[in-house]
């Protein structure tokens, strides 16, 4: 709909709004460089956290990965960060809240999501392969630790050149959660450093 420029604390950034009907909601790219008509673009296919993203929480590692896609993309020079507004994986924040009280009473994500009717992981990549197209991208170098997003976007039609790892150091409050995914969603983290704290 419009694209604007956003100063950061990486420098500027290009910040374009879309609409859709496939969902009805706002999703977000910024991006930095001369990005259309590229190939090997540095991309991250962010969801939402308002949880990690804006409040800060140490349940997640999501505050954390936005934080340093902006930072590598700067660095780059040029790149992608889409902000998909698939909050909790796509099961909205309200069920997220009610997810986090059950993981608060033993289960993991995965069995949290599942007891409140959910899949493990519903969100659809559709729209970030749409938005990639209409920017001009002809294929990424995808920031990302979640093989199922690299295999969806494919799927979607776009090309990915090369896996750039995304790993964060665990805390006491997000291990068990890093070591879930890793475990039963097969993200492919230093089981180590999650396992550990």
């Amino acid at each position: 709909m419009t694209c604007t420029r956003i100063p950061t604390q990486y420098g500027d950034f290009q910040l374009c709004y879309y609409a859709n009907t496939h969902d009805d909601k706002e999703h977000l790219a910024f991006y930095k460089g001369d990005i259309a008509d590229s190939d090997s673009v540095l991309v991250r296919v962010h969801s939402e956290c308002f949880t990690g993203d804006v409040m800060g929480s140490r349940r997640c590692d999501c505050g954390e990965q936005l934080d340093r896609s902006m930072a590598m993309v700067a660095k780059a020079g040029e790149g992608v960060v889409l902000y998909m507004r698939q909050e909790g994986r796509g099961i909205g924040l309200l069920d997220k809240l009610r997810a986090y009280n059950l993981q608060d009473q033993g289960f993991d994500t995965v069995d949290a999501n599942l007891m409140l009717g959910h899949e493990a992981d519903q969100r659809d990549y559709t729209l970030a392969a749409l938005m990639l197209e209409d920017l001009g991208v002809n294929s990424v170098r995808l920031m990302t630790n979640n093989p199922a997003k690299i295999r969806a976007l494919e799927a979607a039609g776009i090309r990915v050149t090369e896996r750039v790892s995304l790993a964060v150091d665990a805390n006491t409050d997000n291990a068990h959660y890093l070591l879930t995914k890793a475990q039963r969603m097969d993200h492919l983290l230093p089981l180590k450093s999650a396992s550990n704290q």
